[in-house]
């Protein structure tokens, strides 16, 4: 018998009442140098302050009057960059050398610019990846003016004599100190000038940045037998650097006042006025924190304790820490301070049967209050990994909960009669959902209420690319496709968006209930759903939500009026979307440059996007939604609108940068499936989000023959299919990546190696239409065949056998064996027994006899 009480408790510093969030300040430095050829001219953009930092940047052209952003030429985006959509570029600064010789931190990255470019302006945003902050100034992108044509002298000069490309002076309205209190818009920067020619400048914008100094605590408590007697085994942690005593006494009954308790002690304490005790707390196998071990009798009802760094005591809303020592049904709401969190109390089952049946999960449990000791973090952090594994045993506690809570009305309803088979009660042919894996950050207590799932056993088609609007009867053209997609295995397509939009391809959608599209007309789409449902195919919309183009124009001339059904007007916009002059609230997410970014915090544009996602469903007959841009707008609202059009499949696309160090991926991808595992969870699990960790991944992988990217620091899939398979819908391109527009290409010839790898693995496979109909067909069929063959799910169990510079190789279910990249494997002799299913460039896979 064993009772564990687990507490983190953050710490105040009540001498110093120091702040939780320290500002600090830094400078953002724009510069412009002429390169070493003396031909070319180079635009640096750095920080000096500590981070991971991103240049979300793009340019307008000369000739384009409509746009503010668009992509830069391929020449002069630097090496490491992504591409966001069509307009935008993100780039990670690097640690500049000039200032690891010098001792400070500087942050930087070199844009070329050369004299025959038709780029009018460069702009761009400075983006923290530590704490997503966007870095602007006054609300306002940075402008760098490249102006081809100068009308006046005091406006501009000559570069290049006699050249066609003409450089005014920088003209940033965001940087530069304003000298007329009149005219506060914008201020001209005269760069020095000798004998016409531009020497080049450095301007330097003042910024800062919240880092997060709350240091926490961790205090665990199990309760065991030791030598025929009951103790308090007391484990206490702290990330504070440094030497740290711990100050501390015990309680009994109701009173708080401190005793020193009889030995044994921990080594090295020493007592204090006969009233406490100090303890030195001995220091991990790195550097930063430390811990304490203490061993209390059964007499005492209370842990009380304050800390002491050098002369600086912590203390807890400035009182003593207090944990109590008592079992669950004695602990009141009164032992618990204000500010602490009493993450999990675990007590003695009333049922046998319940216990042997929750065994697993509660063994994970105990796993990861030990993983706390061996994860710690650094002092200046955003969310700690003792935070991340406490998330997960709340998950696990709740999984725990909703196990027998779907079986019986009330936790006191559970008997000794209760059998494993009855506590989950799922739909026809669903699989049983396992929990994601340690080290995900997933919280949710609360039984989930929708979730957009489908079966598990989902296969889903991309059913266009960037160029199908362009015969104007795509609907039809598919129509004629869809049988041949049925008999390939495809369970759900994913159709293009159906209203009318500015933009051809229907992502700057404008009268949302007008669907006649470049793509067809409304009876087309009808006929399409229709056939794919006769066939057992379920459709997915294209949701574009995040954004929407408007009809008019206000009184200033800014295109934010909306008509049509949803005659919307400046207040269903964001009052942070730069370009709009919206006036709704502040945005929940990032903003969409291209077109007005829609205020969802707004009630009556939550009401008016529920309606119509439901007419969606009732008129056309969508079965589920794929939602645009999901980074837009917080996953809280996805949940109302799912929640409210009830689909059978949702997915967001969840897309920004990996992680990268000095332009090269990082192995441990967990910050960037963190933060799609963090949109999927404020969607209370309702919306599943596109793996665009394990794209990346695989494309470092292919490309630079790196196949063991392909495990994580745990032995598990490094993506979001790793953490929450059931969630995680897998890709190697779509019309964004791939197509025409190839704003992040497959590696060229890895297509169908990378199909071996997402359709033999959990998650739910997507495929995109351009690699079915080509000569990959015949192998894309097989490989689905042998998936629907062998009932992998999008819960499947991966064991990870192989995976070296060479080669990866893993077994699926126990039923697929698979090896991808030029190195050798087969998979292992012994009580199973293998047959060879297909075989192609750099795959192999087996199925069991």
């Amino acid at each position: 018998m064993y009772l564990s009480i687990f507490w983190r408790l953050p710490l105040r510093d009540c001498c110093l009442d120091c702040n939780e969030i320290l500002q600090m300040e830094g400078m953002i430095f724009v510069r412009l140098d002429q390169s070493k050829d003396l031909r070319n001219w180079e635009l640096t953009v750095g920080c000096n302050l500590p981070g991971k930092w991103t240049l979300h940047w793009g340019v307008s052209y000369v000739d384009d009057i409509g746009r503010e952003w668009d992509k830069p030429p391929c020449d002069m985006i630097p090496p490491g960059s992504v591409t966001i959509k069509d307009y935008a570029i993100e780039t990670p600064l690097k640690k500049s050398s000039i200032s690891a010789d010098e001792g400070d931190t500087f942050y930087e990255v070199k844009i070329d610019l050369k004299p025959d470019s038709k780029i009018s302006t460069i702009n761009f945003v400075l983006k923290d990846d530590e704490n997503g902050a966007w870095h602007q100034y006054k609300g306002r992108d940075f402008k760098v003016p490249l102006a081809k044509y100068l009308k006046t002298p005091k406006r501009g000069f000559s570069l290049w004599p006699g050249g066609l490309t003409k450089i005014c002076n920088i003209l940033l309205k965001s940087i530069t100190t304003v000298r007329n209190d009149q005219d506060k818009s914008s201020e001209l920067i005269n760069p020095k000038q000798e004998n016409g020619q531009l020497e080049g400048f450095c301007i330097e914008v003042p910024i800062t940045k919240e880092i997060d100094f709350n240091n926490s605590v961790t205090v665990s408590v199990k309760k065991c037998y030791q030598s025929e007697t009951l103790k308090n085994v007391l484990y206490l942690e702290t990330d504070l650097p440094g030497d740290i005593v711990l100050h501390w006494g015990l309680c009994r009954g109701n009173s708080r006042r401190w005793e020193v308790p009889p030995g044994p002690h921990p080594p090295g304490t020493v007592p204090y006025k006969d009233k406490a005790l100090r303890s030195q707390l001995q220091a991990g196998d790195s550097t930063k924190g430390s811990s304490l071990q203490i061993t209390l009798g059964e007499e005492f009802s209370g842990f009380a304790f304050v800390l002491k760094q050098n002369e600086t005591w912590f203390k807890c809303m400035g009182n003593d820490f207090y944990v109590s020592l008592l079992g669950s049904n004695s602990i009141h709401k009164e032992d618990q301070p204000e500010g602490v969190e009493r993450e999990l109390t675990k007590g003695t089952s009333q049922d046998a049967s319940f216990l042997s049946f929750t065994d697993g999960i509660f063994g994970e449990i105990r796993n990861l209050v030990t993983d706390i000791s061996s994860n710690k973090n650094r002092k200046i952090k955003l969310k700690e990994p003792q935070e991340s594994i406490l998330q997960e045993i709340e998950r696990l506690a709740a999984e725990a909960y909703n196990m027998f809570k779907s079986s019986v009305s009330t936790f006191s309803d559970v008997t000794s009669t209760l059998e494993p088979e009855a506590t989950v009660v799922e739909p026809e042919a669903a699989v049983v959902e396992p929990e994601p894996a340690v080290g995900s950050r997933i919280s949710t207590l609360v039984p989930k209420v929708c979730s957009a799932e489908g079966t598990g056993y989902e296969i889903l088609c991309q059913g266009f690319n960037w160029e199908s609007h362009k015969s104007g009867r795509w609907y039809m053209e598919l129509k004629d496709k869809a049988s041949e997609l049925a008999s390939l295995g495809f369970t759900v397509v994913w159709l293009p968006p159906c209203t009318e939009s500015v933009s051809p391809e229907g992502y700057m959608p404008r009268d949302l209930y007008n669907l006649n599209s470049r793509y067809g007309n409304i009876d087309e789409l009808k006929d399409l759903v229709k056939k794919f449902h006769e066939l057992g195919i379920k459709t997915l919309g294209d949701a574009v939500l995040n954004h929407r183009c408007a009809h008019y124009q206000n009184p200033n001339g800014v295109w934010n009026l909306f008509g049509g059904r949803l005659n919307w007007d400046e207040r269903a916009i964001v009052a942070d979307d730069p370009h709009f002059q919206g006036r709704g609230n502040k945005s929940s997410g990032e903003n969409f440059d291209a077109a007005p970014n829609i205020d969802h915090s707004q009630e009556f544009v939550r009401k008016d996007i529920i309606e119509w996602l439901c007419w969606l469903r009732k008129e056309v007959g969508y079965d589920g939604w794929r939602l645009d841009f999901a980074r837009g707008f917080w996953g809280g609202y996805v949940k109302d609108y799912i929640q409210a059009s009830d689909p059978y499949f949702a997915v967001g696309e969840f897309w920004d940068s990996l992680s990268y160090t000095d332009g090269e991926l990082d192995h441990n991808q967990d910050a960037h499936r963190q933060r799609i595992v963090d949109w999927i969870n404020a969607t209370n699990g309702t919306a599943g989000a596109f793996d665009v960790t394990t794209k990346g991944i695989l494309h470092s992988a292919f490309e630079r023959c790196e196949y063991w990217r392909l495990s994580d620091s745990g032995g598990n899939p490094p993506g979001v299919m790793g953490w929450w398979p059931s969630h995680a819908v897998t890709f190697i391109e779509n019309h964004d990546t791939g197509s025409t527009q190839g704003h992040w290409r497959f590696p060229s010839g890895k297509e169908m190696e990378g199909y071996a790898y997402i359709l033999t693995h959990p998650g739910t496979p997507s495929v995109f239409l351009d690699h079915i109909f080509s000569h990959n067909k015949t192998e894309v069929a097989t490989l689905i065949s042998i998936r629907t063959r062998n009932k992998i799910h999008c819960r499947s169990v991966v064991q990870i056998v192989k995976a070296e510079w060479d080669v990866y190789a893993s077994i699926i279910d126990e039923k697929i064996a698979m090896k991808i990249g030029p190195g050798h494997f087969e998979p292992p002799a012994g009580s199973q027994n293998w047959s060879f299913a297909i075989e192609g460039r750099d795959y192999k896979i087996w199925e069991a006899k």
